[in-house]
């Protein structure tokens, strides 16, 4: 009985590995369903602002895409703000890591004007843009040239530096 009651409380205390390449691929899909919002709001149930950055950012930007799907514009515009805090903690914790202003950028490209969260696009292009050739992780660096690659923000001039 021991045994059963110490096994069960460490699948509790010990947090499970978040597959970082399903966040991405769900996170795509997040935004055109709402399906996958949530599958992806369930992966990331546990994490909290001490984890990685770029998973805190990943659960603001669910908490964001969830609150647009809210009834009432009072529920959507507090999802919206406690959202846009995760993913500003993110950043604020880790400055240069890419994925958080990736995340960010696609938040920012992304919400209604009337939201005023718009200020951080050059910055943030500008940090993936000079940043992308130090990436050695080949999955997020393809992750973040097809995001460039579709984005509005980015010119054309940029897209194709890229592209060599």
């Amino acid at each position: 009985m021991k045994l059963l009651i110490s096994f069960l409380l460490f699948l509790v205390v010990v947090p499970q590995k978040i597959d970082l390449k399903s966040v991405r691929e769900t996170y795509k899909q997040s935004a055109a369903s709402q399906e996958k919002t949530e599958q992806l709001d369930k992966i990331l149930t546990a994490v909290t602002k001490n984890d990685k950055p770029a998973l805190v950012a990943y659960k603001g930007a669910v908490i964001a895409l969830k609150a647009k799907n809210a009834e009432k514009i009072k529920d959507k515009k507090e999802g919206f703000i406690e959202g846009v805090s995760w993913v500003e903690h993110a950043i604020e914790k880790s400055p240069n890591d890419l994925e958080s202003r990736l995340i960010r950028l696609s938040i920012q490209e992304n919400s209604p004007k009337i939201l005023g969260y718009k200020k951080n696009i050059t910055e943030d292009k500008t940090k993936l843009l000079n940043g992308l050739k130090s990436i050695s992780n080949s999955h997020l660096k393809n992750y973040i040239e097809d995001y460039i690659l579709q984005s509005k923000v980015f010119t054309d001039e940029e897209k194709a530096e890229i592209s060599m």
